[in-house]
Order: structure tokens, then C-alpha cells, then sequence
């Protein structure tokens, strides 16, 4: 049975969620070099790349998803590995979605450590915090009075120190000692335990949810 949607999804998102989003889309885990060719040799004509693999195996090609924007298959991106591509790829016909795609695509963010976390490969449950997740949260944290600007650069410059597997926020404020107030990161560290922003995850969903426009778009282009 051809792929007709083919979602590649991890960490950013829970699998239940984003089937009630999309119900029609066929879902494969993060997405390592050669997956988008298979996609598209499968029969896919929508592709959503949202988590794909940095390390521990061949990430994505540039060539792959090339050669699916010329055969005419929508590629779609978003979140992390996809956020990436497709700030890369924007002026080449791929489609990017959400706040992290556009602070790549404007060159805010640079670093492919932005977007990396470790997870567990079972479950796809995250077990640190990407960093685009942490500089939301400080800003929110900033904007509700929780930090200082000062406090909230000093946060930053601790979890930028550290190994992306390393940065959690417990670990996070254990290492800010030294330069926020301790009653501060008890604060912080309450504030993110009810009100972290997940934006990794607030892209994916809109990414899904465009994934199934262009969906109905093509779909009504197919059938008058």
C-alpha cells in the first residue's frame, strides 16, 4: 500500500497526538539518511520530516530531499532535524513551519546543537532539554518576573556550557550557582517544572496540522 504521508516523527511529539492530527499519515521514527528516498520510492507525494537522527547514524542529505521536491512530492519541515533542512532548502521548494524553522532560516540560530537532545529509542521520551526549548522557558521565566535579564543570560551562557545530554534543568540550575541567587533557581526551577515551553513540540503539532492542509489542497486538485 503506497505511503501517500509519511511522517517522520520522535521525541518532538507523542505518536497518539499526532494520529488524532493527522489519522491518514503513515508514521516512521526519526528519519536517518536514505529514509526520504524510501519514502518517495514507497509512493509518498506529502513527506513531513519533523525529528531525524544527528549522531548516532547518517542525518538526512540535502540530495535525498532534492530529489523528492523534483519528482513533485511536497517536503515539509519542522521542529528539529526538519527545522534544519528546511531553512536550508527554503529557496529550493521546501516548505518550513514554525518558530524554529524561522529562527534558522533568519540566521538567529546557527548550531545543529540547538535542536539535539538524547531520548530513550523505545519510547522516544526525551531525556534532556534542546536548548531552543531553554532559550524559550528563560525568556518566558524573563517575562513573568520569575528572572532578571542578567539572571536569565547567566542561565543561558550555563546551558550552553554543557553537553547536550547534560542539560536538564535541575542539572542546569546546579551548575548556575555560582552566578544566580539561590532562592532565583528555586524559583526558575519551580517556574519550569508547570511552565516550560516546548516549542520543539508547539512546531510539530503545526506542522502536522499543515501537513494536513496541503493534504486536502492536493486532494481537491486531484478530484474537481
Amino acid at each position: 500500500m503506497p505511503h501517500d504521508i509519511a511522517v517522520f516523527l520522535g521525541p518532538s511529539c507523542e505518536r497518539a497526538v499526532a494520529e488524532s492530527i493527522l489519522p491518514a499519515g503513515f508514521f516512521f521514527p526519526p528519519a536517518a539518511r536514505g529514509d526520504l528516498t524510501a519514502a518517495a520510492g514507497n509512493g509518498a507525494r506529502i513527506i513531513t520530516l519533523i525529528d531525524g537522527v544527528f549522531f548516532q547514524e547518517s542525518a538526512v542529505g540535502h540530495r535525498e530531499i532534492l530529489a523528492a521536491l523534483k519528482s513533485g512530492i511536497r517536503v515539509i519541515g519542522a521542529s528539529s532535524m526538519g527545522a534544519l533542512r528546511a531553512a536550508e532548502l527554503h529557496t529550493l521548494g521546501m516548505e518550513g513551519v514554525g518558530v524554529v524553522y524561522r529562527l534558522y532560516r533568519d540566521g538567529i540560530l546557527i548550531s545543529d546543537d540547538e535542536v539535539a537532545l538524547v531520548y530513550d529509542p523505545e519510547t522516544f521520551f526525551s531525556l534532556s532539554e534542546p536548548l531552543v526549548n531553554i532559550r524559550c522557558t528563560i525568556r518566558s521565566a524573563r517575562e513573568s518576573g520569575i528572572i532578571s535579564r542578567e539572571e536569565g543570560a547567566a542561565l543561558l551562557s550555563v546551558a550552553r556550557s554543557l553537553y547536550f545530554p547534560d542539560r536538564t534543568y535541575p542539572h542546569i540550575c546546579e551548575c548556575a550557582k555560582d552566578s544566580v541567587s539561590s532562592p532565583t533557581l528555586q524559583k526558575f526551577l519551580e517556574f519550569t517544572r508547570h511552565h516550560a515551553v516546548d516549542q520543539k513540540r508547539e512546531d510539530a503539532l503545526a506542522a502536522l496540522k499543515r501537513t494536513r492542509e496541503v493534504a486536502v489542497e492536493m486532494e481537491s486538485r486531484r478530484w474537481p
